[in-house]
C-alpha cells in the first residue's frame, strides 16, 4: 500500500491485462515546468507508452501529458520522449533483460512521491489469447467465491 506522501497520477490498467509483470523498478522523469503543473491536475495518459533504451539513457516514450491550459507560448508537446532518471547499474541490468525474447519495458503508473513525479516501470512478457482468457477466468471464480461467502 503507497504510503500516504503518494499520490497517483494515472495509472496503467491495460498493461496488467496484456503483460506478465515480473519486476518493477521507481524511476523520476526530467519534465518541464509546464508538465507538472498538467500532471498536477493528473492530466497524463499511459495507455500507448513504452521505455526504450537508448545507450546508457532511458526514455519514456508515447506517454501523452496533455498541454497545461494557462502555457501559453511556453507549453510543451504532448507526446515529446521523456528521459527516466534511473541509476547506471538499474540501466545495465534492463538492457541485458529487454535483450531477452519476450520482454518489453512499460510504464505502469505515474505518481508524486515527496513532490517529485515518479513513474513505475514494469518488465513485462506478453501474454497470449489464451492466457488472457484463463486470467478473466480466474477473477470471474475468485469474484463468483466472494459472493458466496458473503451471502
Amino acid at each position: 500500500m503507497p504510503d500516504q506522501r503518494q499520490r497517483d497520477i494515472a495509472s496503467n490498467r491495460r498493461a496488467f491485462h496484456d503483460y506478465f509483470i515480473d519486476e518493477r523498478y521507481e524511476a523520476g522523469m526530467a519534465l518541464t515546468g509546464t508538465e507538472v503543473k498538467s500532471l498536477r491536475t493528473g492530466r497524463a495518459n499511459l495507455a500507448d507508452g513504452y521505455v526504450r533504451i537508448d545507450g546508457r539513457e532511458a526514455w519514456l516514450e508515447n506517454v501523452h501529458i496533455s498541454p497545461y491550459a494557462q502555457g501559453g507560448y511556453v507549453n510543451h508537446e504532448p507526446r515529446r520522449p521523456r528521459k527516466l532518471l534511473l541509476h547506471a547499474k538499474e540501466i545495465a541490468s534492463l538492457v541485458g533483460k529487454v535483450k531477452q525474447r519476450g520482454y518489453t519495458l512499460i510504464p505502469l503508473r505515474m505518481y508524486f512521491s515527496r513532490n517529485h513525479a515518479k513513474v513505475e516501470i514494469g518488465l513485462g512478457r506478453g501474454k497470449r489469447q489464451y492466457d488472457k482468457r484463463q486470467a478473466m477466468a480466474e477473477a470471474d471464480a475468485k469474484r463468483e467465491m466472494e459472493r458466496a461467502i458473503r451471502r
